[in-house]
């Protein structure tokens, strides 16, 4: 059993959302006693968007995700932990299939309209017969908390992901209630790792594929833990319309503003806490870059930052050692003049246009890198474009959990 991160937060209340009932099941797909099989029960007229990895070795659940997502709904969704079911050929397809066939017929929906996802070890058949039997108990099994359906999407975690907002739109209160899962294996392509949110709000398909891409972008697509793109990674939004708004269309509705800024915070709040919960990580650290050409830049910028191994290992050895931040920035491959570049610890200053500040203070530097929650910040001094990455240091810790991960 792992330690819990010294990052954690709590797992938050969160508000039951009409038209979903959670269950969960054993189907055994590791040696473990605990609950590793999720179904969500969905209403008919249920909406659903979907981001995913863009990993060319991706698993069946993905592959097929892609395509079910184009017809806009959904009356069911399956997760299996322990097994990612990728890079496993025809009999992977074979037990999502089965899969898809048993609850379709229990929902009495078509099977399209049942989403599956796998996490776990990679090259792994999803075993058929398990599966088959976990779905079966499942099906009529007792509903759950959002804390137990959280808890058996995992793997790796080391606590629960859970995150809740609302808004009011057409006059009437709207719930968003979330869950994910990730601690390893992320730099998403897409999306990160598992994340399902689910809210009551009446939103048309197309209209709310474009809402979960756009909080996407500046949310699960703007973390990494150590720069691994997984074979699974997913995030599904479903929309039950039971709030009974008037539809969702575009940005030009009243309310869709309030939709969009609520699911931004629920998003950003799952990918916060993947961070905070990356395999071995003792510091969440914000990579904030600002004067970049344009905002893509600055997150490309970031993002090299983020990945570096020598950045992340200098913040868990507590070093200031802003050149290994200069590297990376420089490695990035996007606009950068060396002359023109400004680096902080925190709010002190450390660099700026191509040296060490003549008064900097390296032991106010080095007392922000002790603190839990650690701000780099950069400013590339040639645009306007702006963007913040987040990531978390690189420990001992990391190379334990995935060095006896298939023990």
């Amino acid at each position: 059993m792992l330690e819990t991160s010294p990052l954690a937060v709590p797992f938050p209340e969160m508000p039951d959302i009409d038209g979903v009932t959670l269950r969960l099941a054993h189907a055994r797909y590791k040696d473990w006693d605990r609950a590793d099989l999720t179904f969500v029960a969905l209403e008919e007229g249920t909406h659903v968007a979907g981001v995913f990895t863009r990993n060319i070795c991706c698993s069946t659940e993905v592959e097929m995700g892609r395509e079910q997502i184009k017809q806009g709904q959904a009356r069911g969704l399956i997760v299996n932990a322990g097994n990612a079911n990728a890079f496993t050929g025809a009999r992977g397809r074979e037990a999502v299939e089965a899969i898809m066939a048993q609850v379709s017929d229990y929902l009495e929906c078509p099977k399209e309209r049942v989403f599956v996802s796998s996490t776990g070890v990679i090259g792994v058949p999803l075993p058929k017969d398990r599966a088959e039997a976990g779905v079966r108990s499942i099906l009529t099994a007792s509903p759950c908390s959002w804390r137990d359906a959280a808890q058996a999407i995992t793997t790796t975690d080391t606590f629960p992901k859970g995150a809740t907002a609302s808004a009011i739109v057409d006059g009437r209160s709207i719930t968003l209630s979330a869950i994910a899962k990730g601690s390893g294996m992320i730099a998403p392509d897409m999306a990160t790792m598992l994340g399902y949110i689910f809210t009551d709000a009446a939103i048309a398909p197309a209209f709310l594929q474009q809402l979960l891409s756009d909080a996407n972008s500046g949310s699960f697509n703007c973390i990494t833990v150590d720069s691994d793109t997984s074979t699974s990674d997913t995030v599904l939004l479903f929309a039950t319309g039971k709030a009974g708004n008037a539809p969702l269309t575009s940005y030009d509705d009243p309310g869709a503003d309030a939709f969009a800024s609520a699911l931004k915070q629920v998003c950003e709040d799952l990918a916060h806490q993947i961070v905070r919960d990356g395999e071995g990580a003792s510091k969440f650290i914000a990579v904030q870059v600002s004067g970049a050409v344009d905002n893509a830049s600055a997150r490309q910028i970031g993002l090299a930052i983020a990945n570096s191994p020598l950045v992340k290992t200098a913040i868990a050895g507590e070093d200031a050692n802003w050149g290994r931040v200069v590297m990376a920035v420089g490695k990035a491959g996007q606009p950068a003049d060396r002359d023109q570049l400004a680096i902080r610890f925190g709010n002190q200053w450390v660099a700026r246009e191509g040296r060490a500040i003549d008064d900097y203070d390296e032991a106010l530097a080095t007392a922000h890198l002790k603190q839990p929650e650690v701000e780099i910040g950069v400013d590339i001094g040639l645009g306007d474009g702006r963007a913040t990455v987040w990531t978390c240091d690189l420990t001992h810790g990391y190379i334990s959990i995935n060095a006896d991960y298939r023990s």
